[in-house]
């Protein structure tokens, strides 16, 4: 899984890490802890398109309901089956293996607004 440190970070919370034209993308451990006990994860399903800010999914909580978006379009490859059947893990590994979504995009451009993760922790200290 990715290094933190080589991830970009979106102002809702999202970590995105690049692989040729592949993201993966999961929440920060800043979101994890702020849901607090995560309960429940739906995706949209592989192959679906997404679209730049658009949602890809939710994430339940014992607090709240929580879309995750994404700042990048492509196709939807792949949902993080381990995480939809056991949200613990989102909780205690959300850089690892609570990961939740792999992109293909055309266009890598939007990573280049999201912040490094000295920006995003000095903005938003975990």
């Amino acid at each position: 899984m990715p290094n933190p440190k080589e991830c970009r970070f979106a102002e809702t919370h999202e970590w995105l890490s690049i692989d040729e034209d592949v993201v993966t993308l999961g929440l920060t451990k800043y979101a994890v802890n702020e849901l607090t006990d995560i309960t429940y994860i739906e995706m949209k399903e592989p192959k679906s398109t997404v679209l730049p800010g658009e949602s890809v999914g939710e994430v339940e909580s014992v607090k709240t309901t929580s879309d995750v978006y994404s700042p990048i379009g492509g196709e939807l490859l792949e949902v993080n089956d381990a995480v939809v059947a056991d949200p613990s893990l989102l909780n205690s590994d959300p850089y690892g293996a609570g990961w939740l979504v792999r992109i293909r995009t055309t266009d890598p451009s939007p990573l280049d607004a999201l912040m490094d993760r000295e920006t995003y922790e000095i903005k938003y200290p975990e």
